[in-house]
């Protein structure tokens, strides 16, 4: 099949960025990202790049070369579906509140939505692509639906997981590690498969495109994120051990980085990882797990997450008992709220959860991000039910100064590894903090010897504080 429309549903961190990169590559595809959200498309439309609803280094001068050419935003879904031969599924699939699953299955009513959506408004053969991060077979749940509710149109359903990370997703998506592609074995599978690989050979090397069963892809891309979470929650467990024996865990990490069967990647302590993914598709891991009665695989993998939450919680519990085992009435100043630098996602962040653990410790937060809004900030801490509206608006505060945020101060936090904080003036900061003036450096981005040559009290995450 010769693809000359494609259509994604869904305009968010993945779909939006994905499309900008194929429309920019591939000038004569014309694709359409849709989405029922009508601000988000605007946002997306607007003449302004720096008003995108998701920032990307690099985003908005590939946005800007080929929105208006072949790439276009619209709330039209069904007259884009209609039209396209290819449809890239790109929503939400968020960890499950309610019912059976509660808290680990991801939620797929968005998903089946779109697949009833597309199979109400076809009348040509098409190419469904789940690009939404989804638990394995559920494909074949897609294909149920396609197959029995619509209108006798035959329909190839493939899996195409993204791998890029927000903050670098640009680059990750012109120079791919890898293309995953996931389809049946039959010949029309083949041939669909053929069909997206055309799409992305436009750019990425015929040999980094890998095809595979569509079973093997979903569950490769779950695989990749718990790895990598893994690895991060092993770096943060071993933090804790270092801070109690003077080790420094990141001269560990660069010792046992060195070696080539581990290499240096996501060895970073922090404060806890977050973002859209890691979390929630370990959640899935360890529910896909215990649904098939493989209670010790469950087991193991949830202990990523229970490691992630007690470094978030020990990291706020620091902070309390070094401000002498009370922060009510204090004020504690939050820089960063994004879940990483250069990306304003918030989702799980672990901002979000060291605020709520101070602010039931009746702490006075303020908060200073470059990138992150401040609806966006109370609507995190409301979406956790733990306080009101009315009272995390009272104790939490959003500055759009980081000076500000950090005036009359007893503690800086550090949330989010943003650059600039690196160079911001210290001794001016200082200067205008309760003293003594502690820095809680979640992210170890500081130099700490200058900190505490310019007067502070400073604690990195791994490093020993032990004479």
């Amino acid at each position: 099949m010769n693809v000359k429309n494609i259509c994604c549903i869904g305009a968010g961190y993945v779909g939006g960025p994905t499309m900008a990169v194929i429309a920019q590559k591939c000038p004569d595809i014309n694709v359409t990202v849709v989405d029922i959200n009508p601000g988000r498309i605007a946002a997306w439309n607007d003449q302004n790049t720096n008003k995108l609803p998701v920032y990307e280094p690099g985003l908005a001068e590939v946005v800007q070369e080929a929105r208006g050419r072949n790439l276009f935003f619209s709330t039209e879904v069904e007259s884009a579906i209609d039209k396209a031969e290819m449809i890239f599924i790109s929503v939400n699939t968020p960890t499950k509140t309610y019912g059976k699953g509660k808290g680990m299955a991801a939620d797929l009513k968005y998903v089946e939505l779109c697949a009833r959506q597309i199979a109400k408004v076809s009348k040509q053969d098409k190419i469904v692509v789940e690009k939404s991060t989804l638990p394995v077979r559920t494909a074949s749940a897609i294909r149920s639906i396609l197959d029995n509710t619509g209108n006798n149109v035959k329909f190839q359903v493939l899996s195409n997981p993204e791998f890029l990370a927000e903050g670098t997703a640009v680059p990750d998506l012109l120079n791919p590690d890898r293309v995953l592609i996931g389809g049946e074995t039959s010949p029309e599978g083949e041939k669909a498969i053929q069909a997206l690989v055309e799409v992305y050979a436009n750019w990425v090397p015929r040999e980094q495109i890998l095809t595979t069963n569509v079973w093997s892809s979903e569950l490769s891309k779950l695989t990749a994120n718990a790895f990598l979470a893994q690895r991060v929650s092993s770096i943060n467990a071993l933090s804790e051990l270092c801070e109690k024996t003077g080790a420094d865990v990141n001269e560990v990490a660069r010792a046992i980085g060195m070696d080539s069967r581990i290499g240096p990647k996501f060895l970073k302590a922090s404060v806890g990882f977050g973002g859209s993914c890691f979390q929630k598709d370990i959640l899935n891991l360890v529910y896909i797990a215990k649904s098939y009665g493989l209670q010790e695989v469950a087991d193991y993998w949830e202990q990523v997450i229970i490691m992630n939450d007690h470094q978030k919680n020990r990291f706020s519990d620091n902070i309390i008992s070094t401000l002498y085992n009370t922060v009510s009435g204090k004020k504690i100043a939050f820089l960063g709220w994004a879940f990483k630098k250069d990306t304003n996602d918030t989702r799980e962040s672990a901002a979000i959860y060291v605020a709520d653990n101070l602010l039931l410790e009746q702490a006075h937060i303020s908060v200073y991000d470059p990138k992150v809004k401040e609806e966006t900030i109370y609507s995190d801490l409301n979406y956790l039910n733990t306080r009101d509206d009315e009272d995390n608006r009272k104790f939490l505060t959003v500055e759009p100064d980081p000076y500000e945020a950090c005036k009359g101060a007893h503690a800086v936090a550090v949330l989010t590894e943003w650059d600039e904080f690196k160079n911001y003036n210290w001794e001016s900061i200082f200067e205008n903090m309760l003293k003594p003036a502690f820095v809680f450096d979640g992210r170890g981005i500081l130099n700490g010897k200058q900190m505490e040559e310019i007067g502070f009290v400073y604690y990195r995450i791994g490093e020993s504080n032990l004479d």
